[in-house]
This record gives C-alpha cells, structure tokens and sequence, in this order.
C-alpha cells in the first residue's frame, strides 16, 4: 500500500523549522509530506490531507472588517491557506490545524478571533514557550479525548492570539485554565481539528504523536 500524501502549509521561508518537525512526525507515522507554500501552491489531486501549520497572525481584516491594519501579517499566505482550506472542506479532506492554522480554520467557517490575549489571562501566562508548562483540558466527549486518552495533559504556547466566535460545525474540544479555547473540531468528520499548541515540538510526548498518527490513519481510509 502506498503511503498517504499530508500537504504541509507554510511561509516560503528558507528556514521551515514547522516543516522539518511535523515532516519528521508525519514519517514516523508512515505518511508522506508535501510542503505547499504561496510560491509552492499547486495542490495535487493524490493528496489525502492537510495540515495548516503555525505563524504570523492573521488578518484582521478577514474577520472584523473596520479592524486597524496591523503586523506581523502575512496577506499573501492569508490568501493561499485559505484557498488550501476551503478545497481541503470541498474535497472532505483530512485537516489537521496547528495554532495559525486552527485559527484560520476557524475564520473560513466564520468564526472570529480574540486580537490580543492579555486581557484573558489570569491563570496562564501569555509568554510564548516551546516547553509544554499550560494545562490542557479535554473534552471527555471529544474526538480529541479518545486520540490523547486523557482529560489532562501539557501543553506548549506559541500564541497570543485564539479563536472567539466559533465557526460553523467547529465544536470545543479543550480549554486552558483561563477558559481560553485551545482546540476545536467537527464532531462527525472523520478528523477535522484544530490545536492552539504546537505539537510538532513535542516530538518525544507519545499523546501528541498521536494526533498525527490518527491523521495519518484518517487519511487512509
């Protein structure tokens, strides 16, 4: 059997550290990647799912209309991971979201997002950390509770910004301390989710490999 094909979004830049890890995750779970950029944009019809992965924040814009320009922002990635997502959805492709990419997720189904976190946090800090030092926790009646097996377990934050209004047929599947979402999903689509951490970086906690490994099995079905 041929392995199946994930297509990695990403910035066209020449230090993909995102790309090498969930590359790295993706082969340990017997699938191929595809990295897909704004200068790399053809999505091939052999593709079997998506992951949109972490970065600049996105548009305001795209989602509170009479919203202040602001940066870091990244326009023309705006643009090409959106056009990724919605074939991802027309084609009932497996997506994975990871932090930008669970936030953006959640924009093309029409949900909004908090600009600014800081004004949430009361638990948490709104450092951003590689290590995993926040609290997860999971809807028990969630698909994320049956891929980690747990109703607790810690995360990583890389973000200060985090989805609000959700957008349609997302579910919330987990929550930090401060009630802030952390993950979402579509509770009938056979993987649709996406995390606020990043779980490429926690390449060695075998919870986290698993939201690959359930990807990579949706993919193959």
């Amino acid at each position: 059997m041929n392995k199946p094909l994930i297509g990695v979004t990403g910035d066209d830049t020449k230090l993909p550290l995102a790309w090498w890890f969930i590359r790295w995750a993706l082969w340990r779970c017997g699938a191929g990647a595809l990295r897909l950029t704004p200068q790399r944009c053809v999505i091939p019809d052999q593709l079997d799912g998506i992951i949109i992965s972490g970065g600049d924040d996105i548009d305001q814009r795209l989602y509170l209309p009479d919203a202040p320009e602001t940066a870091p922002i990244n326009r023309e990635r705006d643009r090409f991971e959106m056009m990724a997502l919605e074939h991802s959805l027309a084609k009932d492709l497996p997506i994975l979201g990871i932090c930008r990419g669970a936030q953006l997720l959640n924009v093309v189904l029409g949900g909004t997002l908090h600009t600014d976190l800081r004004e949430h946090r009361r638990l948490t800090s709104n450092k951003r950390m590689l290590i995993p030092r926040k609290t997860l926790t999971v809807d028990p009646h969630s698909a994320l509770y049956k891929i980690l097996g747990s109703e607790h377990c810690h995360i990583n934050s890389l973000h200060h910004q985090a989805i609000h209004k959700l957008g349609e047929g997302l579910h919330i599947a987990g929550r930090d301390a401060d009630n802030i979402i952390q993950a979402v999903e579509t509770p009938k689509h056979r993987f649709r989710i996406g995390v606020q951490w990043h779980p490429e970086y926690l390449p060695f906690q075998a919870r986290q490999l698993h939201i690959f490994k359930h990807l990579v099995a949706s993919a193959m079905q």
